[in-house]
């Protein structure tokens, strides 16, 4: 009962980049870089079992950033000259790639991390990628001139890789969608849809995460815009628990989201964050137990589960670990409560 996950990313070690840092910098090169983030790979693979996660992923590890990691095997970008842009509707700016060509995949993208984690590892194993609107958000269009054309484009490029690390052994494939918190109305139409298509031929389980962002400042900054309900996921939950997606993963903990917007999602497992990314206070086991509970009002026992409000990584690594225990000791009491 209650089988816990992450939402993907954990704090990389300091000896393999810049820590606390949303776009850290490698602290390595060529193989020696190669080798670290398989070590990191592997240290947090472990960190999750010890913990007591039933789900596990590879932490991100080798990747600066959760979009930027997949776009560097793809053709058609230009990484060479990079330019500001204003992101999730102009909350921070970022340097971004462009978009300047037809876009095709190199070859295989996340094979190597994929493979290393599954051969490590005996519990299920998630595997998160950028969702299509995801990634139409976070670069410079050059080339297509039609936000919801080049999302399908890159949707086909998903899908290629997700039906290969599928064949690597991963146990689900989840699709980063934070932009459906921003461009509700265009998520719920075009959106979906795109996601679907990355997610097309899958027989593992397919999932998509949609959250408000990591805890960094211009994300804190513009949650406190945002009034005393948060009712973004209202308009996109519809049309999810309409396809064929298997599981959705949202915020909840110290989130001003309406508990209720969970009964939304009938029939899907829901995946609710039960974990604070954006503080360093470390949850109790009790505490998550509790907001299990509330969360069991709105959706059955048997498709909660317990996981993070976002990634972890711009957060301190002890602070993380502490977290992913108190996820799991607090599962656990939730369960046994109900025993």
């Amino acid at each position: 009962m209650f089988p816990t996950t992450i939402a993907g990313s954990l704090p990389k070690p300091g000896w393999l980049s810049e820590t606390q840092k949303l776009w850290p910098q490698w602290k390595l090169e060529g193989d020696a870089l190669k080798q670290a983030k398989a070590d990191a790979t592997l240290l947090w693979i472990k960190e999750q079992e010890d913990a007591g996660l039933d789900i596990v992923t590879d932490g991100e590890q080798s990747r600066q950033h959760f979009v930027h990691g997949f776009l560097e095997q793809v053709e058609g970008i230009d990484f060479a000259h990079k330019v500001e842009m204003g992101i999730r509707n102009d909350r921070y700016k970022a340097m971004v790639p462009q978009v300047v060509a037809p876009l095709r995949l190199k070859g295989r993208v996340h094979e190597a991390e994929a493979r290393l984690a599954r051969a490590h590892t005996k519990k299920k194993l998630k595997f998160t990628m950028p969702g299509p609107m995801t990634i139409v958000d976070t670069v410079a269009d050059r080339f297509y001139n039609d936000r919801e054309q080049m999302a399908f484009a890159f949707a086909e490029l998903l899908n290629q890789e997700a039906l290969a690390l599928q064949a690597d052994g991963v146990d689900i494939v989840q699709f980063d969608e934070p932009a459906f918190n921003v461009y509700m109305k265009d998520a719920a139409t075009w959106g979906v849809k795109a996601l679907e298509r990355a997610a097309r031929g899958l027989t593992c389980t397919t999932a998509v995460h949609i959250c408000y962002g990591y805890g960094i400042q211009a994300n804190n900054d513009w949650k406190k815009t945002l009034g005393e309900e948060w009712r973004q996921y209202e308009q996109v939950f519809p049309a999810l628990a309409a396809s064929s997606i298997d599981q959705v993963s949202l915020e909840c903990y110290h989130s001003h989201v309406p508990p209720d917007l969970m009964a939304l999602l009938k029939g899907k497992d829901v995946m609710v964050g039960v974990i604070d990314v954006a503080s360093d206070v470390i949850e109790t086991p009790e505490q998550v137990a509790d907001t299990i509970g509330r969360a069991l009002q709105f959706v059955p026992r048997e498709r909660l589960m317990p996981c993070t409000n976002c990634g972890m990584a711009p957060m301190a690594r002890e602070v993380a670990v502490a977290k992913l225990q108190a996820l799991a000791q607090g599962a656990r009491l939730a369960a046994g409560r109900l025993a």
